[in-house]
């Protein structure tokens, strides 16, 4: 098994990828797939797939291809899904509170075990059947739920203060929704999910796209 701190965020996203369509691919009733197969059959890499699977070990069968429960079950442990991850959501706002509904989380073994906030109209409440607690007490909360992977999902002015908290607490994994970008002294893992910079993106390439009339809108030049 190759260290984790040798493998790439890209590769590991690709074999959650992987594991996304073996799943569909078992629900199917498909009991064995080859590279090629699952490349052409979900748009992926066959290259990458094997180079990928490789660093882990060898899992296909000449002539065969992979078996899909054996390999499903290699990825699932590989990224760790193989044991539940309780997840503490901080700001129960309506982003917060949506993702506690997320049903994603459950599919992936990942649990909401509460809500943090720190509006007291709040606290006290519950999100179907998860409370919201007050964020004071986040580091204590943290250890009695198991918290293990935080979602920050409060204004871009607080999430600074909030991961720190976090932090403080020992929780290693954390995924920000705060259109802001965050960084700590401690060893922890932050992946950012910047949705406004993702639309801003999506709008560079419709304003890059010749209009009905042929015109750029970056050019203002009418394609001859």
């Amino acid at each position: 098994m190759i260290k984790a701190d040798k493998i790439s965020e890209l590769t590991t996203t690709r074999l959650s990828v992987y594991l996304r369509c073996l799943n569909d691919l078992a629900a199917a009733g498909e009991a064995s797939v080859s590279s090629e197969k699952l490349a052409k059959q979900f748009h992926l890499n066959s290259a990458q797939i094997r180079k990928d699977l490789a660093n882990f070990g060898e899992f296909g069968v000449r002539g065969v291809g992979y078996h899909i429960e054996t390999l499903r079950d290699h990825l699932t442990k590989i990224l760790g899904l193989d044991r539940e991850h309780q997840v503490g959501i901080i700001g129960a706002g309506r982003l917060g509170t949506a993702l506690t509904d997320y049903y994603g989380f459950r599919k992936a073994n990942f649990t909401v075990a509460a809500l943090f906030d720190a509006d007291p109209n709040k606290i006290g409440k519950k999100v179907g059947n998860v409370a919201v607690l007050d964020i004071k007490n986040f580091a204590a909360a943290a250890r009695s739920y198991k918290i293990d992977v935080a979602v920050i999902a409060v204004p871009a002015s607080t999430a600074q203060a909030a991961l720190e908290m976090v932090a403080k607490a020992g929780i290693k994994a954390v995924l920000n929704f705060a259109p802001v970008p965050l960084k700590t002294e401690i060893d922890v893992k932050i992946k950012s999910i910047d949705l406004t910079t993702s639309l801003e993106s999506l709008s560079y390439f419709l304003a890059s796209q010749p209009s009905n009339d042929g015109v750029n809108p970056k050019s203002g030049n009418r394609r001859k």
